[in-house]
Order: structure tokens, then sequence, then C-alpha cells
């Protein structure tokens, strides 16, 4: 019994892992396009949204040049980090998860866009 859940816990853990490990950062700065007019993803500066160069693995509303919206900085309490986790739970309907968010985009239904664009942000430079 405990060699039983032991192996339906590294099961667990790797169909995790997996989930996460698919993405093609080209077809990632395609999806990108919708994000394009507000974003930029391979610089420093900041549009109608904050740069997301670097955003993976970085504290939620932390970006220093960008003035966030009251909603985005009561959700960054507590330390969030976009991880691949969290952006999965962000991007298919912003306004859902940070109620009260300025950013209009009506999000990303696609699970395979969802891989693609966070492959791209995790390496936008693998899309050039």
């Amino acid at each position: 019994m405990k060699w039983q859940c032991l192996a339906a816990g590294a099961a667990l853990v790797l169909s995790a892992a997996t989930a996460f490990a698919d993405g093609d950062a080209v077809a990632g700065a395609q999806v990108f396009k919708k994000c394009g007019s507000c974003h930029t993803a391979t610089e420093p500066v900041n549009r109608v949204g904050p740069s997301l160069m670097g955003v993976v693995g970085r504290p939620v509303a932390s970006v220093a040049t960008y003035s966030y919206s009251p909603a985005m900085k009561a959700f960054a309490e507590g330390g969030k980090v976009w991880d691949e986790a969290l952006l999965r739970k962000y991007l298919p309907s912003p306004q859902f998860l940070v109620k009260g968010t300025r950013m209009t985009f009506p999000g990303l239904k696609s699970d395979k866009d969802l891989d693609n664009i966070i492959a791209y942000l995790k390496n936008p430079g693998a899309a050039q």
C-alpha cells in the first residue's frame, strides 16, 4: 500500500511537470501579437501595460517604472510570483482573477495558446 501511494504521488508530480513543459516559443510569439499593442516581451519598455520581459519568475506588480491599478497591487499582496501556474490561472480571464484590473484583454481560452505563450514569455529570444 505504501509503495502504491508513493507511485501515485510520483506519477502526479511527473504529470504536472510535463503539463507545464510543453510549448513552442515561435508559436507563442504569434499568440503574443494579441498582447503586443499593450505589452512588449523583448524590451524593458512599458506601453499601456508593463513590460513582460522577464515576467516568468517575477513578483506580481513589481515593475518599478509602471503604475499598477489598485486591484493589481492588492492581488500582488502576499508575494505572488508570475510562475507558469499563476499565468495559467490569469491569462484565460484576467478580469475574473483580478477584479478591477485595468487590463481589458478577454483572455486566452486555448490550452495550446497558453502553452505556447508561456514558452515565449520564458524565452522570447528563442522565437527569433
